[in-house]
């Protein structure tokens, strides 16, 4: 099992996103979710993934530490979790961001941007999968 997780920590998940927190979905229940600004609740909050902070926008053909950030949560957000965490957006990067997108009930871009990075480090951090 994953290990627990407090409000807080969820909470400190959204805002290290970099954008203004959404409202946090039901874990196991894709919802759609409205915007919410949420305080900043960092103290004791250790992410699961740690090549960089940065929350760039992520499409195909990206590179770089952001993109192995996106890669390890996607792992640690979906069942398999046989995604390369090699630093290239490509077609397998792709296909897991519009897999996480569906099951998040987010918009389905297969792009990262600030609601698949709130929803990225939510899901990555908590102790289920989103699918």
């Amino acid at each position: 099992m994953r290990r627990m997780l407090t409000s807080g920590t969820l909470l400190a998940a959204l805002v290290l996103a970099g954008t203004p927190a959404l409202a946090a979905p039901q874990l196991g229940a894709p919802q759609q979710s409205a915007a919410q600004p949420v305080g900043a609740v960092t103290q004791g909050f250790v992410d699961v993934c740690n090549f960089t902070k940065t929350r760039p926008t992520l499409k195909l053909g990206s590179s770089g530490s952001a993109v192995r950030q996106a890669q390890c949560y996607l792992n640690h957000s979906l069942t398999g979790r046989d995604l390369a965490v090699d630093g290239q957006f490509g077609p397998l990067t792709q296909r897991a961001t519009l897999r996480f997108q569906r099951c998040a009930g987010i918009g389905v871009d297969g792009v990262i941007g600030p609601q698949t990075w709130s929803f990225l480090v939510l899901w990555a951090n908590s102790p289920d999968f989103v699918c």
